[in-house]
């Protein structure tokens, strides 16, 4: 059976990796604790993913420690959704004839006089 990720939202921008794997550990042995940052800045996005090494911790920790403080915000801890397959982003025109015009960025688009 698959490894069940936990959802962790509401997390302040304080909050990083080491501090999540930390307030998690107290219900059992962690396998992996990431908060998502923005590409650019670096900063928090204010949510993460935990996951322990025994499934059912899961349900624990969601018991315990759903809308309890970290770093001074209450959390929201909940079973993550499996991520959607989602198509693979085009940035050459978005798939459309480039000479039409129709592009999303990603050609010039041509002068009809």
């Amino acid at each position: 059976m698959a490894q069940t990720n936990l959802f962790i939202g509401s997390l302040a921008y304080a909050t990083n990796d080491d501090t999540l794997l930390a307030h998690f550990a107290t219900i059992g042995p962690v396998k992996s604790a990431r908060v998502v940052t923005d590409r650019e800045s670096g900063r928090s996005k204010g949510f993460g993913f935990v996951e322990f090494e025994n499934d059912d911790d899961n349900q624990k920790a969601i018991d315990q420690l759903d809308g309890k403080d970290l770093d001074g915000r209450p959390i929201n801890v909940s079973l993550a959704r499996p991520r959607e397959e989602r198509p693979k982003r085009d940035f050459n025109g978005g798939g459309r004839d480039n000479n039409n015009g129709g592009g999303n960025g990603g050609s010039f688009r041509q002068r009809s006089w």
